[in-house]
């Protein structure tokens, strides 16, 4: 419960949380070495003191109780007021610490005190009893305390404060090569390949070598996929040309049954090409994507697809790093879905400081929540909850959509339309 507690005030940063690592020891340390030190000093310090004021107090009382007056009391720099105040009693603040030491002191080693005044940091009164009645012996509060030690204080900050500064330098080139490989995975995951070289700790060598293994089995398995489906695909097309111009010998009604399904099959060439060529084609770039999103939907009306620009959240002038072919590919997918399985679409914007969402909606049956997280692998085909009848897939759309989005270091998720009542498709992409 206190962790948890103490969590949310803990910096979110590695190098916030080095500092704090860095910075609580030592600070602890200081202060423990300082409390101990200067509580000793002042302590034995202000003991000492304080017997040797007693000493130079029974002596002026002594003569005192002799003579009436004290002609060392001028020397020893002790003022005698005669006779006493009345309300005269032991007083002390409650922060005055070495008053506690002063007034165990003097009533221990000089027998005739009766009452002890500390009211501030200048001054002691010390009321005395003798032979010819109280008197106040007033005295410099320096007699009997030790000053307080001001170079030691600015000496321990000083240093304590170079020697951070010289840790931090130190700890910043220590995890200099960590931001390094977390900003080389953070760049592979959005599907951009920089040049990383593994540097640092060994410990941090061996995550950047792993590293850099894992990439290298990632592409060569990207690479593998693609000249696999780019290979069958492209094969295909010939047969598939000769298919067509076959047809086209044959008479209309024998030709039409067979010319549809050759459509169909050059429609899942295309996926297939389309998912070859991942969602990594093109350069990121600055793209208002607000103007993007609006040149897709009047390129789809145009299409004669029965979509609409929908709500539209923000100016449109800010601009984010996308791959526009990977993003108008994953936006088209969606909609295609929407008026395929539905009667119309509408896409909505929504553009803010944190974050970018391209909403795509539908008026069809949509998809059942335990189905939603399988229509996003690929070749996944849920025609039993989809209408059939309005055109089939390949079970791609949703696939390409997906990784386009995680491209970008974002998501692609799944809900019911509340307008519409079909499915809702959001492709979230942080800043």
């Amino acid at each position: 419960m206190f962790f948890d507690w103490l969590k949310q005030y803990m910096p979110r940063s590695l190098y916030g949380r080095a500092a704090l690592i860095l910075i609580v020891p030592i600070v602890g340390l200081q202060l423990v070495v300082s409390i101990v030190f200067i509580q000793r000093h002042f302590d034995e310090v202000t003991t000492q003191m304080s017997r040797v004021m007693a000493l130079e107090l029974r002596l002026v009382v002594s003569e005192l109780e002799a003579a009436g007056e004290s002609a060392v009391a001028a020397p020893l720099q002790i003022t005698v007021l005669q006779p006493a105040p009345d309300d005269f009693k032991t007083r002390r603040r409650w922060f005055d610490f070495a008053g506690i030491v002063v007034l165990r002191e003097l009533s221990a080693n000089l027998p005739e005190l009766r009452a002890l005044d500390l009211p501030d940091g200048a001054r002691v009164n010390a009321l005395v009893q003798t032979k010819a009645g109280p008197v106040q012996l007033s005295f410099a509060r320096a007699r009997v305390s030790a000053v307080n030690p001001h170079q030691l204080l600015v000496n321990m900050v000083f240093f304590g404060i170079l020697m951070t500064v010289i840790a931090f330098i130190y700890l910043r080139n220590q995890l200099r090569p960590i931001k390094r490989l977390a900003g080389a995975a953070a760049a592979f995951g959005r599907g951009n390949v920089i040049d990383y070289k593994p540097s640092g700790a060994v410990e941090v060598r061996a995550a950047g070598h792993a590293f850099l293994d894992m990439r290298n089995r990632i592409e060569r398995a990207i690479e593998q996929r693609t000249l696999m489906l780019s290979g069958v695909s492209h094969d295909l097309r010939t047969p598939l040309t000769r298919l067509k111009l076959g047809l086209s010998l044959l008479e209309d009604e024998d030709r039409d049954p067979l010319e549809r399904d050759v459509i169909e099959m050059q429609h899942m060439l295309d996926e297939f090409l389309s998912f070859a060529k991942g969602a990594t084609e093109g350069e990121p770039e600055p793209t208002d994507p607000v103007k993007l999103i609006r040149t897709i939907v009047a390129d789809c009306q145009r299409a004669d697809m029965n979509v609409t620009l929908g709500e539209v959240e923000g100016d449109g002038e800010g601009t984010f790093s996308l791959r526009r072919v990977a993003i108008r590919r994953a936006v088209e997918n969606l909609i295609g879905n929407a008026v395929r399985y539905g009667n119309k679409a509408v896409v909505s914007v929504s553009l803010t400081e944190r974050a970018l969402r391209i909403r795509v909606e539908d008026d069809g049956p949509g998809i059942a929540a335990e189905h939603r997280e399988e229509a996003l692998r690929p070749f996944t085909r849920l025609d039993a909850a989809r209408n059939q009848n309005r055109g089939s897939g390949v079970g791609l759309g949703l696939s390409i959509a997906t990784d386009v989005a995680r491209a970008h270091g974002g998501m692609l998720r799944l809900a019911e339309s509340s307008t519409l009542g079909g499915l809702r498709a959001d492709i979230v992409i942080g800043r």
